[in-house]
């Protein structure tokens, strides 16, 4: 029987960093996997969707070429290229975590793993062979698939998640989408934009209902536009995949309407992997669809942790990474802090982009707090205007006492890539008077940040 400081079931962007850190520890470090290295994120998530966007952006930029003083008379999509440029990005993304194992000499199994008492791991092989391994800290990182809801049994060919969504073999004419959260959203983006005619169905009372409700408000406005069809306070009731199409039955208060498809794509959210793992077998406490863990991700059992999508914070990969990093460095007795929930930022990757962190206008006034909102939109930006991407703006949110950022929400061009500035903010306490002297680069998407704070202020510029 093999043994190690560390063992990691499961190699997604929570798993496969954790048993980095831990390696650069000195832990001697061993990680299984059942599938591909990176897991769900990396092969069938948040990386291979990128791609499928950036093609739908691409393809966006030659239908309206004309704007940009380009003459451009024929192009065409072809949906196989398209699909198959996604898949060898997360091929070769993979290969790159198989590097860094090897680089940082962790052991790779494969196969299927299965928790024990006494810190054992046994190992179920493709081939059939069994290998047990022994660890003196375990750590769970098995993540999480699609839910599927009963009224919506996936049958992989008209009812489908969102593997089979990135891999069709012929692009639909028409597509439902129930559910429009993060995943729900980019597909619903890269579909419309592929030419597919996408029906949204959302069952509370707008989209992206975690977002603050201008955000909500902005992009259903820009959905509307490019023709996607979007149905609020909605429920599929029943799904019929006897003929060719699917016929959806939604209901929305006391109305009913079918409406035919060549495919329902079912996005609403995710159940965790915590079955047949062996949790009961180790004595592990579990509620709700989560491991119940303490702030450094420990379980009820000494030398058993749990991180990622298994456990209460959010389903988000960066989340993922950043608890299995704290986990192991509270192993090895470092001095760490445990994760502020409050300052993770969330970033969905349609066209246009949204990205947030902290409260929403609705929840800090909820929570008694005076507040200074300021917005400063896209269309007022001079990089905005020679990039042709105008849409979208800025928002801010500040406590009218303190000073302390209380939230920041973008939608536009590029956003997730502005947002770290805000949670970098956050996370040190700066006021919005530091925000408003700090010197933005002219012209740049981000200085719609510094001016967003100004207007919270009364001293913007721009506007």
């Amino acid at each position: 029987m093999k043994s190690y400081d560390i063992i990691v079931l499961g190699s997604g962007p929570g798993g496969y960093v954790t048993a980095i850190r831990a390696s650069q520890l000195g832990f001697k470090t061993a990680i299984i996997e059942k599938e591909s290295l990176g897991g769900v994120c990396l092969n069938w998530g948040c990386i291979p969707t990128k791609a499928l966007i950036k093609s739908a952006q691409v393809f966006d930029y030659l239908k309206h070429a004309e704007d940009y003083g380009l003459i451009i008379k024929d192009y065409d999509k072809d949906f196989d290229a398209v699909v198959n440029r996604s898949r060898n990005v997360a091929s070769e993304m993979s290969k790159g975590v198989n590097f860094l194992m090897k680089k940082n000499k962790i052991d790779v199994i494969e196969g299927y793993g299965k928790i024990n008492t006494e810190k054992k791991v046994i190992v179920e092989k493709k081939n059939g062979e069994t290998i047990n391994l022994q660890g003196n800290h375990i750590i769970i990182a098995t993540g999480a698939k699609s839910r599927v809801l009963p009224a919506l049994p996936q049958d992989g060919k008209k009812i489908i998640g969102y593997r089979e969504a990135m891999t069709l073999k012929t692009q639909p004419k028409k597509i439902i989408i129930v559910g429009s959260g993060a995943i729900g959203i980019e597909f619903a983006y890269f579909y419309n934009a592929m030419g597919s005619e996408v029906t949204i169905v959302e069952y509370l009372d707008r989209i992206v209902p975690v977002e603050d409700e201008e955000i909500s408000k902005a992009l259903e406005v820009n959905f509307k536009k490019n023709g996607i069809k979007i149905l609020t306070s909605s429920e599929l009731i029943k799904a019929d995949t006897k003929g060719k199409l699917v016929s959806a039955t939604i209901k929305n208060g006391k109305e009913e309407q079918v409406i035919k498809a060549d495919i329902i794509l079912s996005a609403v959210g995710i159940k965790s992997n915590i079955e047949n793992i062996g949790l009961e077998d180790a004595g592990i406490v579990t509620d709700k669809d989560k491991i119940l863990v303490d702030d450094f991700y420990q379980t009820n059992i000494p030398g058993y942790y749990a991180i990622g999508d298994i456990t209460k914070g959010q389903a988000l990969a960066h989340v993922a990474s950043a608890e299995g990093i704290l986990c192991v460095e509270k192993i090895a007795g470092q001095n760490v802090e445990p994760l502020d929930y409050g300052n993770i930022p969330g970033c969905t990757y349609s066209y246009p982009e949204i990205a947030s962190v902290g409260l929403t206008e609705v929840q800090a006034r909820d929570k008694g707090y005076e507040i200074k909102v300021g917005k400063f939109p896209f269309s007022a930006s001079g990089k905005a205007q020679a990039s042709g991407s105008t849409e979208g703006f800025v928002k801010v949110i500040f406590d009218a006492k303190y000073g302390e950022w209380l939230g920041c929400h973008m939608i536009g061009a590029g956003v997730t890539d502005m947002i770290a500035e805000a949670v970098l903010a956050r996370k040190l306490e700066t006021t919005g008077h530091e925000v408003l002297k700090t010197v933005h680069p002219h012209p740049t998407m981000s200085e719609a940040v510094m001016e967003s704070v100004a207007a919270a202020y009364g001293e913007v510029i721009h506007l």
